[in-house]
């Protein structure tokens, strides 16, 4: 259906139009005039829903092919603005983490504040396939990857950079879709669809608090756009909006979130957790590491303790604390008197403070009566900022690139070569050199002077110091902005030939901002020197602060950019309808630049102790050709076949074959399905990168009797093992790989969709998704059973034991780092059900009700890792994978349910069931076996499972006029907090993917929209 566009031509809007004319397929997904949906939307089973677009014709996501059938051979699902307004949902990248198909390894903004790699970014997982097997287009055109890849290795698109107001739809298809895209999208494709056209201005805003009055966050947004494409021949509109999230503090919430003691965190059969504040009474040991400053004194040569620790000062300190007599007969090293700290109390962030603002302009004109351009511009700025731990000064260092797990071992039998035990001299001088040993500073009695931080100078003897700087937290904050420019033109040549063309330019450019990390050259040089005061750091001049904690400023970069054309025909009639065939031809820049901020080119004292070394920098054109025919060979039956090509400049190609079918015996039943391969090309982080180092909370699945049994516990009774096993965490350091070869995939999906009678509907789909050549680290479970089992460490594998406890010389050292090298393993497989209930009904001529149910189920999700050295590994249900999880798990169930009753035009009352399936406390890749409770510590409050997480979300609009329409909304009304986890990190004590939201408890949320 050709649209007219005479009054463009006489009013000479087509010169502006064709000077801006050059980009994008972006437009390939949105021929559509905005429109509003009550609920969600599956457009391939309801295409009459108004949030499926007119009968014009549009493409939609997973098909380069015009059509006015939206009954499309894959299952989509569409979103609008609208539907995350019923829901109370502010912003996009929020509806889309509550997608019901997104599970496992998803990345959300709070993660960010407990040390996510990809600090300041938000990204989904669909189908538990970690965040770079989801491709998420604009416009259906790719986007820039965001700078840091998740757990430094995937690259993936920052949800943050949706410009939410201009934001039109999204549509999720839920089966690959590689034929049409190419590399990334094995588990799906998340399509973000801006405005077409905006009329009018329109401002909308929101302010939310929790019922305990933080957590505050508000936002404003203006839009203003004039011309009709219809009408005058085109459209043009601008658009802006502000928004900030404020921090929120752990101690801001109820026990035990706000605490590290969890005496009174009991499991079923009344096993408790312990008191794991530093140095509380209860403790097992108090010369650990990340407590206060201590001191021990050392013999001239550094060989022989001649004493036990001793505070050096009680900065943060919560309270004092002496030593019994059995606690002090216990370990020859503990301090007659000590100090407690609940460092989770002092400083543990829940959710970062957050701040973003945009602009975004759009153009659209028509150039003739069937042919349409236009321009768009987008720019946005996020920036996300916490505070973390103060810096401690005398542990391992993360891995780095020469010297991996740089040791500041304070026992000289464990030191590896190049570590030192960290040393206050006895003499200090302005000439001094940095030498942690303390045996040689260039410092004597004749040009020194007595160190005056070291308190057994007097008696010539070394000082061994080890704790924490207490005066000063460390500080992160990200600052990404996001440049995107796309034109398009596209129409129709023929009544049975259409073309579109377009372009797209996006550059990220990142700054990290990272206070309080203690650089170890300018430490051993301060030491040396006596320029810094340990013994009350609030003394300490600015000048000497940044000497010893430089801020370190890490810039990075990246861009895409992609070009894009197909030409469509409907070459002759089937018994069905026409047969339409598509080509299509593209090419693509990509590049990422993202230096280490922590290498050790220089030697392994010229870095931070904590900061990770991982960085990556890498560019790659891809040149691509693809086709797609769909046949409608009977009046009940629908054929579709499409194929690409994509060679990539670094040596790899790929063909991704699909084929569906759509068969609709009765017109109240549809069934359909899909089968394709596809493929994922390496990231930049996984084959040319420096080593990255996450760390793993042990859990007693680890460890064996006989190994424990020298810290005078077992596996079953873990939970009185010693704070140095029990809270400790290993880090797991991997290695790029240049060699890596492309994931490829199988996928295919079968369903139906049953609708008995109008305005209900009931769809089902299965999915199966086999991956081949999976890029993962070697399973960590060979090493960790060989280390603690006193076996030969297996080929590929290189750990790195930590500091021996003080307390336990004798007592071989728990683990500090495993490395080993990304490979090809054999392969990995998902499969499960998705679900989708619609249904409308009036119950009387002006109340209407509406249901909207959405879940999604995992029935299995493994891997086989024979040929990496581990065995077959089940994850769903379990916390596994933590190679792709962060240990947050592969819950089963998630979903979520909307009812609403609509009064009129004036009032809707709006309700929302979310449901986080539970999981059992085990992984596989931890040595667990399938659904064993490996992990638990024993005190789990729920015994092996965490239970399922339900939340209960009520919104209500009120329609004051015809221009001004209010809202307020109650998130999680019911207060429930999220289950306690006493095994997963990435938050404290609970689940951050399943109760990131949760946490905040009961939230309000009051907003307003004016159309002028």
């Amino acid at each position: 259906m050709n649209i007219k566009y005479l009054s463009a031509l006489r009013s000479g809007a087509t010169p502006l139009a064709i000077g801006m004319a050059l980009v994008s397929t972006a437009a390939f997904a949105q021929d559509a005039a905005t429109t509003a949906a009550p609920q969600s939307v599956d457009c391939s089973t309801t295409p009459d829903d108004p949030s499926c677009g007119d009968t014009q014709a549009i493409v939609v996501t997973g098909s380069i092919l015009r059509r006015t059938d939206t009954e499309t051979v894959s299952p989509v699902t569409t979103v609008t603005q609208e539907n995350l307004d019923q829901r109370g949902i502010s912003t996009v990248q929020e509806g889309l983490q509550s997608l019901a198909a997104n599970n496992g390894p998803a990345l959300t903004n709070s993660f960010t504040a407990n040390g996510a790699f990809a600090a300041g970014a938000s990204a989904i997982s669909l189908r538990g396939l970690s965040t770079n097997s989801t491709l998420v287009l604009f416009d259906g055109m790719r986007a820039a990857y965001y700078p840091l890849a998740d757990d430094g290795s995937r690259n993936f698109v920052d949800l943050n950079t949706i410009p939410d107001d201009i934001v039109d739809r999204v549509q999720i298809l839920r089966d690959g879709a590689s034929a049409a895209y190419g590399a990334d999208a094995i588990a799906g494709v998340v399509n973000i669809i801006t405005k077409r056209e905006f009329k009018g201005v329109r401002a909308r805003g929101e302010a939310g608090l929790s019922d305990r009055g933080d957590a505050s966050q508000y936002r404003l947004s203006l839009t203003a756009g004039v011309g009709d494409i219809d009408e005058n021949g085109y459209n043009a509109y601008v658009s802006g909006f502000y928004y900030k999230s404020n921090k929120l503090m752990n101690r801001d919430r109820p026990y035990p979130f706000n605490t590290d003691d969890l005496r009174n965190v009991c499991s079923p059969d009344d096993e408790c957790g312990s008191d794991d504040r530093i140095n509380s009474p209860t403790a097992t040991s108090f010369t650990g590491a990340g407590g206060p400053l201590v001191v021990r004194p050392y013999d001239p040569t550094n060989t022989t303790a001649l004493g036990r620790f001793q505070l050096l000062n009680n900065v943060g300190c919560d309270s004092a604390y002496t030593l019994t007599a059995a606690q002090l007969a216990a370990s020859a090293a503990a301090p007659l008197q000590t100090c407690t700290v609940d460092l989770t109390r002092k400083y543990g962030v829940i959710q970062p403070e957050i701040e973003r603002w945009g602009v975004s302009a759009r153009v659209t004109a028509a150039l003739s009566d069937s042919i349409e351009g236009y321009a768009e511009f987008n720019f946005l700025q996020s920036k996300s900022a916490y505070t973390g731990l103060p810096e401690a000064i005398s542990r391992n260092a993360n891995a780095g690139i020469l010297f991996p797990g740089f040791s500041t071992s304070n026992n000289a039998a464990s030191r590896a070569p190049g570590s030192f035990a960290l040393t206050l001299p006895v003499y200090v001088c302005a000439n001094g050199v940095g030498d942690a040993s303390g045996l040689n500073t260039g410092c004597n009695a004749t040009n020194g002077t007595l160190n005056p931080n070291n308190p057994f100078a007097g008696a010539g003897q070394l000082a061994r110091i080890q704790g924490r700087l207490f005066d000063q937290p460390t500080y992160n904050e990200t600052r990404n902005r996001a440049y995107r420019g796309a034109i398009g033109i596209k129409g129709d040549l023929t009544d049975n030939i259409n073309f579109d063309f377009g372009a797209t330019a996006m550059h990220d450019d990142l700054r990290r901002t990272q206070k309080g990390y203690v650089y170890i050259a300018n430490l051993l040089t301060a030491i040396a020197r006596g320029t810094y005061n340990f013994v009350d750091p609030t003394q300490n001049t600015q000048e000497q602060n940044d000497f010893l904690r430089p801020t370190q400023i890490l810039n990075a970069t990246s861009d895409q950019v992609q070009f894009q054309g197909t030409l469509g025909a409907d070459l002759f009639e089937l018994p069905g309808g026409k047969l339409q065939v598509a080509v299509g031809a593209g090419a693509r820049y990509e590049a990422v630049d993202a230096p280490s901020g922590n290498p050790d080119y220089f030697g392994p004292t010229q870095r931070y102790f904590t900061l990770n070394a991982f960085g990556t920098k890498g560019s790659r054109w891809v040149y691509s050709g693809f086709a797609e025919i769909n046949a409608p060979v009977l009046d009940k039956v629908e054929i579709n076949l499409a194929g690409r090509y994509d060679k990539y400049s670094s040596g790899q190609n790929a063909f991704s074959p699909k084929a569906g079918i759509k068969f609709k015996p009765v017109d109240e039943l549809l069934i359909r399905g899909t089968w394709s391969k596809g493929f994922r090309i390496p990231s930049f982080g996984e084959a040319n990168a420096l080593p990255t180092t996450g760390f793993v909370t042990n859990g007693a699945g680890i460890f064996n009797d006989a190994y424990l049994s020298q810290y005078g516990c077992t596996v079953a009774t873990f939970s009185d093992c010693p704070t140095y096993l029990r809270s400790a965490s290993y880090g797991q350091t991997t290695l790029a790989s240049p060699d890596l070869k492309p994931e490829r995939s199988r996928s295919f999906t079968a369903g139906f969709v049953f609708e008995p009678v109008r305005n209900f509907t009931l769809s089902v789909d299965y999915y199966n998704i086999k991956k081949t050549g999976v890029i993962t680290q070697p399973s960590n479970a060979p090493a960790l059973e060989a280390y603690y089992t006193g076996q030969p460490i297996p080929a590929g594998y290189t750990v790195i034991a930590d500091a021996v406890s003080p307390d336990f010389p004798n007592a071989t050292p728990r683990l500090a780092f495993i490395q080993s090298q990304l490979i090809n393993a054999n392969t990995q497989t998902v499969s499960g059900l998705d679900f989708q209930i619609d249904g409308r009904i009036n119950l009387t001529d002006n109340i209407r009700f509406t249901s909207h149910l959405e879940a999604s189920y995992i029935i299995k999700l493994e891997s086989d890792l024979t040929n990496s050295g581990g065995g077959l590994e089940r994850y769903d249900g379990t916390l596994g994978n933590f190679n792709l999880t962060a240990g947050s798990g592969t819950p089963k169930w998630h979903g979520y349910w909307l009812n609403g009753l609509q009064f009129d035009d004036n009032l809707e009352i709006n309700t929302t069931v979310n449901y986080f399936g539970g999981y059992n406390l085990s992984a596989m890749d931890q040595g667990d076996l399938y659904k064993d409770c490996g992990q638990n510590p024993g005190y789990s409050p729920t015994g092996c499972d965490i239970p399922r997480y339900i939340t209960f979300d009520l919104q209500t609009r009120f329609k004051v006029n015809d221009r001004f329409t209010l809202s307020l909304t109650a998130l999680n009304l019911f207060d429930n907090m999220p289950p306690v986890d006493v095994v997963t990190y990435g938050a404290h004590l609970y689940n951050p993917i399943q109760g990131g939201q949760g946490i905040l408890g009961r939230y309000f949320k009051v907003g307003f929209q004016a159309d002028f």
